[in-house]
C-alpha cells in the first residue's frame, strides 16, 4: 500500500531542520509584518486596523511559525534517528530486523553520508515503487528498497523499475535487496542503468560510511547468513577488505575491490 499524497507539512519535514526554521521565521515577518504594511500603505480603514501592533493576521503569523517549528523538530529528530540506526548495524540480521520503513530510511541515510541529496518520495510502500531519489553531479538516481531476507527479487521487478527510469527521464536506477536477485533479474539488468545491491553489497555500503569508532568487531565482520559466514578477503590488488557482489549475468556472488571501478581486483 503506498503512502499517500504528501503536503506542506511533510514537504517541510523532509528538509534539513535548518530549513524549516527559517521558512518559519521569513513566513512570520511577512505575515506579521510584511502584509500589514502594505494593507497600511493603503490608508483608510486598512490603515487603522493593520496599524496596530494587534491585528488579524497575526493568530495566522503564529500558528504558520509554530507549524514551521514543529517540522523542523520532526526532522531534527527523525535525522538523528537514522544516524544512529545506520551507525549500530553490525551485519545482515540487524538489517533484517527493521521494519520496511527504517530500512528505506537506512539505505536513505547511507546514500547521504556518500554526498547524495536524498528525496523520500512517497510513491513507494511496503510493496515497492520509487522509495528514494538521490542527486549529485546533477544526475538523478531512482532507488527501490526491498527487504526481503529470504526471497530473491525476480526480473519483473527490476523491469518495472527500468520503465520507471524512462517515465520519469532518471539517469539511474538501483534497487537494494537483502535476498539478493535472480538469474533472469541479473541478466536483465546487465547492461543497462541498473545496479542491483544485495544484501553483503548494502552491508559494506553502509560499513564505509560508519564512523570510526562505530568499526565493527572482528564477529561483526563475518557476513552472517543466520551465523556467521566467511570472513571477507583482502583485495589482491590493493588490499582493501573486499565485499560481496551479484553478477549480473548469473545471479552469483563473488567478491569484489569496495574501491571499484578505481580497482577492479575480484576474487
Amino acid at each position: 500500500m503506498g503512502r499517500g499524497r504528501k503536503h506542506f507539512f511533510d514537504d517541510l519535514a523532509a528538509l534539513p531542520w535548518p530549513v524549516g526554521l527559517a521558512v518559519g521565521v521569513l513566513g512570520y515577518l511577512a505575515i506579521a509584518h510584511g502584509i500589514p504594511w502594505l494593507f497600511a500603505r493603503s490608508g483608510g480603514a486598512f490603515a487603522t486596523t493593520f496599524g496596530a501592533a494587534t491585528h488579524p493576521f497575526m493568530p495566522l503569523a503564529w500558528m504558520f511559525l509554530g507549524l514551521c517549528l514543529i517540522a523542523a523538530g520532526v526532522s531534527f529528530f527523525g535525522a538523528r534517528r537514522a544516524r544512529r540506526l545506520l551507525d549500530t548495524r553490525r551485519g545482515l540480521d540487524s538489517l533484517a530486523a527493521l521494519g520496511w520503513r527504517e530500512f528505506e530510511r537506512l539505505v536513505g541515510e547511507a546514500y547521504r553520508r556518500r554526498g547524495y541529496t536524498v528525496e523520500e518520495t512517497g510513491l513507494g510502500g511496503a510493496d515497492g515503487g520509487i522509495d528514494l531519489v538521490l542527486r549529485r553531479d546533477g544526475k538523478r538516481t531512482l532507488v527501490q528498497c526491498k527487504q526481503w531476507r529470504r526471497e530473491k527479487v525476480p526480473v519483473n521487478v527490476v523491469r518495472e523499475m527500468y520503465g520507471l527510469l524512462a517515465h520519469h527521464g532518471a539517469d539511474a536506477v538501483r534497487i537494494a535487496a537483502l535476498g539478493g536477485f535472480t538469474a533472469d533479474a541479473a541478466r536483465f539488468a546487465d547492461g543497462k542503468p541498473i545496479e542491483l545491491i544485495d544484501g553483503a553489497m548494502l552491508l559494506g555500503l553502509i560499513r564505509e560510511v560508519q564512523p570510526a569508532g562505530s568499526a565493527p568487531s572482528e564477529t561483526a565482520r563475518n557476513f552472517d547468513r543466520g551465523t556467521a559466514g566467511p570472513r571477507a578477503p583482502q583485495c589482491p590488488k590493493c588490499s582493501a577488505v573486499m565485499v560481496r557482489r551479484t553478477n549480473r549475468r548469473t545471479g552469483e556472488g563473488f567478491w569484489g575491490c569496495p574501491a571499484f571501478p578505481a580497482c577492479r581486483g575480484a576474487c
